[in-house]
């Protein structure tokens, strides 16, 4: 299982979404994602976070909030990801030329109009105002086939 973050900075009602075009064999290729990775040892979730975030960005994070975790079984055709996703509205620095992809600020109600992947589209909402999630989100090919979740105060 590989074990990473999935994180969302926000700012005045837009979040800095990352469109990977720049990577090699890259299984999000062409999509818009949240900033984040995989763990290094001894990591928690915001160590992760607020590192992954540096080396992509630039930026440097405090006080990341831990929303939820998902579990996707068998998401690159090899392993089972389990992700903690995170929001974050402290930060400071400047964006920088990311090797991953471009880095652009998206208006908040722009956000669905962008190629997400699909169950990224159900689990940003899930961001405001609501209590932690845990959830799976299960898919075949890059398609999503089904999902579930549990909501907790």
């Amino acid at each position: 299982m590989i074990l990473a973050t999935l994180c969302y900075i926000r700012d005045n009602n837009r979040t800095l979404m990352l469109h990977r075009i720049k990577k090699q064999n890259d299984m999000h290729e062409g999509k818009w994602n949240g900033l984040g990775g995989k763990f290094l040892p001894g990591e928690t979730p915001e160590e992760c976070a607020i590192r992954e975030i540096k080396e992509e960005s630039g930026l440097d994070v405090t006080d990341p909030r831990l929303n939820g975790v998902i579990s996707f079984p068998m998401f690159d055709g090899a392993n089972d990801w389990f992700v903690f996703i995170l929001t974050i509205d402290k930060f400071s620095g400047q964006l920088i030329e990311s090797n991953e992809g471009d880095l652009e600020w998206i208006d908040n109600d722009k956000l669905f109009d962008l190629p997400l992947w699909d169950g990224d589209k159900i689990f940003i909402k899930w961001l405001d105002n609501k209590p932690f999630f845990s959830a799976k989100f299960v898919y075949e090919n890059g398609r999503l086939l089904n999902y579930t979740v549990s909501f907790h105060e």
